[in-house]
């Protein structure tokens, strides 16, 4: 089998996420909220011998995948297909809480290079972007139906790209007379968009875009922080949680929550006494973002842009902890 992805921040998550103690060393769950090609859990499983793991992960194409590639761990490797915004949601109260989750919010280079879905402009594919393929709607429908007020917004918010409103009324005018399908048309509008001096710089000019039209489509940004606060509650005391991001959108997310996490009071301004109870839920073991190594940016580009933070567990925290921790 062609191990397509790397995984990101491997040794630092292996160092921050090691099962701790004499019941954790010789029995432990983790959950890998994001299994993809099943990279991370391949080295947890190979590194720590009394691991079990639940992989989850919303593509079940990447998912089977990783099925074949941890199939000789046996029964200390699960899987389960869905988001994990449900899952976590939805995690049965009878269920073993786990002593260790990770997410790790990159996209697969899997999805980019073998997917066939549109990911990427390099090849002239079908416009999709769904990591769920049978649900919600498509980047073609986006493209292809949003008013361009909000397909701007969109594009900027997700993206910071300067040239938004420009890229939405191509596209918007482009569509009048044909739908956009494809990959190669949807860049070259946005090529022949931009002012030309920005179509030669270090990055094409399109790449802002289809990261927007990615994280709107899988409603990545929406679906986080609930999704790891939930995982947080369900984390067995002691546990730790670790979230490695890509851009600063989700870093900012993530480290709202964990700050609040680890602060005494998280009662909102207004409040003139301390109603949440004052004690930290949580310890905080990443104080700076752990980022990747210049080897490693060498070795494996996409990991150039990663941050890894990582919480320790006190105890519950409360729908107060959310406060300020914005779903975009």
């Amino acid at each position: 089998m062609e191990i397509v992805h790397t995984p990101v921040l491997l040794n630092e998550c292996l160092s921050y996420l090691s099962p701790v103690g004499e019941d954790f060393e010789n029995d432990a769950f983790m959950i890998d909220s994001t299994l993809g090609e099943g990279g991370h859990s391949f080295n947890f499983l190979s590194k720590y011998p009394g691991l079990k793991i639940l992989g989850l992960d919303a593509d079940s194409v990447i998912q089977k995948r990783a099925k074949e590639r941890l199939a000789p761990f046996g029964e200390r490797m699960d899987f389960y297909n869905g988001w994990f915004n449900d899952f976590y949601e939805n995690y049965p109260a009878e269920k073993r809480r786990p002593n260790l989750i990770l997410f790790d919010l990159g996209i697969s280079v899997f999805h980019y290079e073998k997917s066939g879905r549109g990911f990427s402009f390099r090849h002239d594919e079908k416009l999709d972007m769904r990591l769920n393929e049978n649900a919600g709607e498509s980047a073609e429908d986006v493209v292809n139906t949003m008013e361009e007020d909000a397909l701007a917004n969109m594009i900027y918010l997700y993206s910071d790209e300067k040239f938004s409103r420009r890229i939405a009324a191509a596209i918007v005018s482009a569509r009048s007379s044909s739908r956009i399908s494809s990959t190669k048309v949807l860049a070259d509008i946005i090529y022949n968009a931009v002012p030309s001096a920005y179509r030669f710089g270090k990055i094409h000019p399109a790449t802002r875009t289809f990261q927007a039209l990615r994280i709107h489509v899988n409603s990545e940004l929406k679906r986080l922080p609930q999704a790891i606060h939930n995982a947080y509650n369900i984390l067995a005391p002691g546990g730790k949680l670790g979230v490695i991001t890509f851009h600063s959108l989700e870093d900012r997310i993530v480290k709202n929550y964990f700050r609040n996490l680890g602060k005494q009071c998280v009662c909102p301004p207004e409040v003139p006494v301390c109603v949440c109870g004052g004690k930290a839920v949580a310890e905080i073991l990443t104080k700076k973002p752990v980022e990747p190594s210049e080897e490693e940016v060498k070795a494996n580009s996409p990991s150039r842009s990663a941050k890894l933070r990582v919480v320790r567990k006190i105890s519950d925290a409360d729908e107060k902890r959310l406060y300020g921790v914005e779903a975009m």
